[in-house]
């Protein structure tokens, strides 16, 4: 798992919408697997085992959460492995099941966020990419996500994360980037970017 980290306006949002193929690059190219993907529509990306989780969620409030779930598996490979997916979900957030006839909107924040998870892990990913996954969430709720998201990680999915949490962000993942007006200024691996202090006084608080 690596983490992009940095202040707002550094460029991480608009990083991972680069990557979903949202927004096209000005320069550089985009490789994932080998295959070039620069420039490439969003399903096609996706069709490359790449999903995109937004700030925000994104979500379809007046659709149920099954019905936002199966708008996850839209791919002819998601489909096939349709049942086989939406019981893992299930079992990784247990709430969903029981809620999967309500409708998103009706959701608390963390539910919400729980559904978004859900429906990017329905695509059958091998990149998942998180924007800002704890934003809106109270702090018990924020600490319950980054288990969920850890979870997901020791099932063997690749995870990119943009997170301001910076300080529980770093416990997650392996690698860190700092990005600062479009630019890398440091990278490393967690723990050691964590103890740098620089971040320590700008984005951890201590």
């Amino acid at each position: 798992a690596v983490a992009v980290v940095g202040p707002n306006g550094a460029g991480k949002t608009t990083l991972l919408r680069v990557i979903s193929g949202v927004i096209a690059p000005r320069s550089g190219e985009l490789i994932f697997e080998g295959a070039v993907l620069t420039g490439r529509p969003a399903h096609e990306i996706v069709a490359h085992g790449i999903a995109h989780v937004p700030e925000g969620r994104r979500l379809f409030p007046a659709l149920t959460v099954a019905e936002n779930l199966k708008m996850g598996a839209f791919l002819p490979a998601a489909r096939r492995s349709y049942r086989q997916s939406l019981e893992r979900v299930f079992e990784l957030f247990p709430v969903l099941a029981e809620r999967r006839g309500q409708r998103a909107g009706s959701l608390s924040g963390g539910e919400q966020q729980m559904l978004a998870l859900g429906r990017a892990l329905m695509s059958t990913p091998r990149l998942i990419l998180l924007d800002e996954p704890s934003m809106g969430l109270a702090p018990v709720m924020v600490l319950r996500l980054f288990d969920l998201i850890r979870r997901i990680r020791a099932e063997g999915y690749t995870i990119l994360v943009v997170e301001q949490n910076v300080r529980q962000v770093l416990k997650l993942v392996d690698r860190a980037y700092l990005l600062e007006v479009g630019r890398i200024r440091m990278e490393g691996r967690a723990h050691e970017l964590a103890e740098q202090d620089f971040v320590r006084k700008a984005y951890v608080g201590l």
